[in-house]
Formats: C-alpha cells, structure tokens, sequence
C-alpha cells in the first residue's frame, strides 16, 4: 500500500499559525475550495420561502452592510448614537492645556433680575403692617374716648341729668351688667373679636356702657375736681405712652408681678368696703393708679410689638380694648384721690 509522499511537506514547527483552526500550517498555495452552489437543487431556500442570497467573494453568504466594499443594504444605514446623520465620523477631542474647560453644570450668565416689589412679609416684621395697625388702634381709642368723656362732661355740667343719675342708682348697675357681657366677649372669644363688624358692635356697647358708668361715677364730685382729674390723666397717661415707645425695657416681661399686683389691689378693695377711713382710701387709690399705669406701659408695647410680647396686626379691637380699659381706670382712682383729698 505504497503511497506517493513526496507533495507533503514536513512538520517542523508546532507553535499556532493564522489560518489554521487546529494548531497545524496550512500546506504552501492550500485554499479551500469555494462552494458549489449551482449545483444545489431548488426549494424553499431559506425560512420564510426566500432564496438564499448570493454568496460572496469568501464563499459565505453576502449581507448588505451599507459600507465600502459591501452592496448597499436593503435597509438605510443608521448614524451611531449621538452624531447627525449625513455627517462624517466625529473627531477626537483635543485638551490644550491652555483652554479653560467648561463645566456644564456652571454658567457665567448673571442671574435673572425679579421685580420684588410685590412681595410683602406678613406680620410684625414688615413696618406698613404695623404702623397700619398703630394707627387703627389709636384712631379706636380716640374715638372711645372722645365718647366717654363727653359723657362725663354732660353728667358733670349739666345739672338735670347730674340730679338724675345721682337719684337713679339702678342705672349704674344695669350699665355693669351689659358691660360685663361684650367684656368677656372680646376678651375670652378670640374668633369674635376678630370677626368684623361684630367686634365693633360688641366694643362699641362696651365703650357706652362705660361711658354711662364713669359718667355717672363723676357726678359724685364736684366740677372742679372732675376737671383736675382729667388734666392729670392726660398728663400721665401721655407721659406713660411716650416712654414705653421710647423705652429699651420690655415692660411685657413683668406681666406675672402685675397679675400678683392686681390679686393685692382686689383684696385690698375688699377690705376698703368694710373698713372706711379716709387715709386708708387714698392709699387704696394710689395703688391702683400705679399699678394700671403699669399696664399701660405693658399694652403700649405689646402694640408697638417690638418687645418679647406683641399683639397680632388682627387684634386691634382687643389693643384698643386694653388701652381703654386702662386710661379710665386710672381716671377714676386719680378722681378718688383728688376727691378724698380735697374733701
């Protein structure tokens, strides 16, 4: 079984060459034959009924892929993610270290310009809201007070209705009754006092039936002390008003010695029903004075607000309620002084 050996070629070398799947050289001038196909019997071809395509120059079957050397494909060729079609490839960026580079996230654009004109803080920080509300309270409490003592006036000149009112005590008791009732309206309901109009009607019954009553109170003393009194009232209740808005001291931090204060000056008026002496009155009087001059200290800058203690820019029914409330009393214990001393 002799064969003819002489066209192979011996092995020399097994280290892997290119073209060669199984680690052997392919023999010098050795190509694989390409496939014959035109013998191939005609079917279905490939799934689906179509043909085969035609082979290519390697003898595998050829594929449009829309690049040079290869037929353009049935389908357009699309530009790779993030480049323009119709463009050529993209350069590679070049650094020079003398450029600056941009940082996306930054902009030397300046800001845009808005118009804050239209903006407003609400509450006590913003100075319109305040002196608004300085303003409202102070035009309420003239007004109470232009009421009540025109009414003091009338029951102290006027000597019908003095004789009267001096002859019908009962009035004054009807007076205190309907004044307790908006009193403790205003001051313990807080959604009535800020419900307008009917904060103002409930201060507005509070201011003449206060009226009636201080009225009445001064037609017990003579004219001239009546007259003495209110001078001293406004002497001292102006002086008090322009030193609170003055003051670096916060009044509002004394309010517990003031309540204890007022706890001393209700014992004390007890025990003036049952004791009745001259002197005793006085002092009785005097501390009464001062002690709601102290709270005229202590509402005047709850209004101004610029204290620990301040007042809402909606309760100006219940600040002029407070300054009211406080000017006559001091009205009345310096009429009582005046009187007992002068008598």
């Amino acid at each position: 079984m002799a064969q003819d050996k002489s066209g192979y070629v011996p092995i020399t070398d097994h280290s892997p060459q290119q073209g060669s799947g199984f680690g052997q050289p392919n023999p010098p001038g050795f190509v694989l034959p390409p496939p014959d196909y035109a013998g191939m019997p005609a079917g279905p071809g490939a799934p689906g009924g179509l043909p085969f395509p035609t082979p290519g120059a390697f003898g595998q079957p050829m594929y449009g892929q829309g690049a040079p050397g290869f037929p353009q494909a049935p389908f357009p060729h699309m530009a790779p993610y993030g480049q323009p079609q119709n463009q050529g490839p993209s350069q590679p960026y070049q650094y020079h270290p003398s450029e600056p580079m941009s940082d996306p996230y930054q902009s030397t654009d300046e800001p845009p310009a808005y118009d804050h004109d239209d903006i407003r803080i609400s509450g006590f920080d913003d100075k319109a809201v305040r002196r608004a509300f300085i303003r409202k309270v102070f035009l309420v409490l003239t007004a109470q007070l232009v009421v009540t003592f025109s009414f003091v006036a009338l029951f102290t000149f006027e000597k019908n209705i003095k004789t009267f009112v001096q002859q019908n005590v009962w009035t004054y008791y009807v007076s205190y009754a309907v004044f307790i009732i908006p009193l403790i309206a205003i001051s313990c309901c807080g959604e009535f006092r800020r419900k307008h109009p009917w904060n103002l009607v409930a201060l507005s019954i509070l201011t003449l039936s206060m009226s009636y009553m201080t009225g009445m109170i001064a037609s017990f003393y003579d004219t001239d002390t009546v007259v003495m009194a209110v001078g001293i009232t406004v002497v001292v209740c102006f002086t008090v008003v322009i030193f609170s808005m003055q003051s670096k001291y916060d009044f509002t931090s004394c309010m517990g010695v003031l309540f204890v204060c007022v706890i001393v000056l209700f014992v004390f008026g007890i025990l003036c029903i049952f004791i009745r002496n001259k002197i005793l009155d006085i002092v009785y009087a005097s501390l009464g004075a001062l002690v709601f001059t102290c709270f005229l200290a202590v509402d005047t800058q709850l209004l101004l607000g610029n204290k620990k203690l301040s007042l809402s820019p909606e309760e100006y029914v219940f600040g002029a309620l407070n300054l009211y409330l406080d000017i006559i009393n001091i009205f009345l214990y310096i009429l009582q002084i005046v009187g007992r001393s002068r008598n």
